[in-house]
């Protein structure tokens, strides 16, 4: 992977913000307020990655056959979207190589399954350098399906006026490397979000990077 490109695509939770707190947070009050037990941190990070749907189905005894499931994932939403910045911080590194892509002209967008109101508002929280309209969130009702089809990758390279050929795939899980691949982008794959090194070597990802700096050199930037 020594091609110069133009874009970078990056997935969210797990990649550039750490929202694993908030979202623990989130689905025990969920599911408490129902009279379900909570998680541990380290439970809700098997969960994530699908949107909050998926996260409910695997955090809710008995999933979608639960006649609460519903419910539950009513609540989760509602919660979330009131404290969904208690705790979320980017993570170590991230800014920095956010500031020094947009110094080299590199052009960023976000493509992420959670909702879409939240990934542009987060975005012009954290990432500045990241147009509104290339942060793309969970929107299935405007036709873009949830990753890992491409649909949000190619509204994203739309936005940006660049072709898949010119774009690298940045993101910390299985659904992101399904991700990059229906999208037809190389993906480079980051151990410092919700995914260990070790998950990611027994999905096949490579290359895989512990550092956000490291992105700058392998993507030839």
């Amino acid at each position: 992977m020594n091609q110069k490109y133009k874009a970078v695509i990056f997935d969210l939770d797990g990649t550039l913000l750490d929202t694993l707190e908030d979202l623990t947070d989130s689905c025990n009050q969920a599911l408490t307020g129902l009279g379900y037990p909570a998680h541990t941190i380290a439970e809700v990070r098997q969960f994530v990655g699908n949107g909050l749907g998926v996260m409910i189905e695997k955090a809710l005894p008995g999933g979608r056959g639960n006649p609460d499931y519903g419910s539950a994932l009513d609540r989760m939403r509602e919660i979330y979207s009131a404290n969904y910045q208690n705790k979320t911080k980017a993570y170590d590194g991230v800014l920095d190589l956010i500031e020094k892509l947009k110094e080299r002209g590199v052009k960023m967008a976000i493509v992420s399954n959670k909702p879409d109101a939240q990934v542009k508002e987060l975005a012009a929280l954290y990432f500045k350098s990241i147009p509104q309209e290339a942060a793309i969130g969970e929107n299935e009702a405007a036709g873009v399906r949830r990753k890992p089809a491409p649909d949000s990758v190619y509204t994203a390279l739309k936005a940006l006026g660049v072709d898949k050929s010119a774009a690298v795939y940045v993101g910390d899980s299985d659904v992101d490397m399904a991700t990059a691949r229906n999208s037809g982008l190389p993906c480079i794959s980051v151990a410092w979000g919700f995914k260990t090194r070790e998950f990611l070597q027994e999905k096949g990802a490579s290359p895989i990077v512990d550092r956000p700096d490291e992105v700058l050199g392998l993507a030839g930037f």
